[in-house]
Formats: C-alpha cells, structure tokens, sequence
C-alpha cells in the first residue's frame, strides 16, 4: 500500500482534505462493524445463535480486514486484492442493511464507500507522482 501523503508533499488545504477523507474512511469500516453486529442479533436463530452471528459477523469481518486491507495489513497484497477484499466486506455490510430492510441507508452507505475510496485513491496516485 502506498504511503500516507505527507503533509510536505500535499498543499494545506488538500491535506486538510485528506485527513478528512481518512477520518470518514475510519467510520465507515466501524459502521461495518455495527450493521454486521446488529444484522447477526436481528436473525431468528434463537438468543444464543443471534448473539453468536452478531459477534461471529463482525469479528470475521475484521480478521480479513486487518489481514489483508488494513494499512498495515499482516499480510501485503497487491492493490487489487486490498479492493477485492475491501468490496467484499463493505458489500457484506451493505447487503446487511438491505436484509435489516434499511433500503436508503444502504444506498447512501455504499455511495459514501465509493466516494470514500476513490478520493483515497486519488489521493494515493496523486502522491505517488509527486514523488517522481
């Protein structure tokens, strides 16, 4: 993964802008976290089942985050991989809401992931060039 723009090679405002970015990044991977919990507690599984998906969801949710599209993954994978990775589990988060029939909030959450990630990529490549 590229590294976090420095605040030498961004102008103020476009770092500020970053830094915002990256803040919103972080809430919407928590908000995984919440809708996969809350998704696993809403299943007519019996007390013990609910509260067993509502803790097993999230928690496999995170263990392929934080192996293969966290910054500081345990394992480096190719970009490629790390947006595979990382559209599989907001489309898990996603569709969640959908089943929670939470039909506009899971529209608005998927718009702000890929707004999120492309500005993040951008971000990402407009560094890297000004590098060269």
């Amino acid at each position: 993964m590229s590294p976090t723009p420095s605040s030498s090679r961004l102008s103020r405002p476009v770092h500020v802008f970053f830094l915002v970015n990256e803040g919103i990044a972080f809430l919407l991977e928590l908000l995984i976290l919440v809708v996969l919990a809350w998704w696993g507690f809403s299943r007519d599984v019996g007390w013990v089942g609910s509260l067993a998906l509502a803790v097993a969801a999230p928690a496999a949710a995170a263990v392929v985050w934080g192996m293969f599209a966290a910054p500081k993954a345990r394992y480096a994978v190719p970009l490629a991989a790390q947006l595979a990775v990382k559209a599989v589990v907001y489309g898990a988060a996603t569709l969640a809401l959908f089943a929670l029939g939470q039909r506009q909030p899971a529209l608005w959450f998927a718009v702000a992931v890929v707004v999120n990630t492309a500005l993040s990529a951008t971000f990402r490549t407009y560094n890297a060039r000004s590098r060269s």
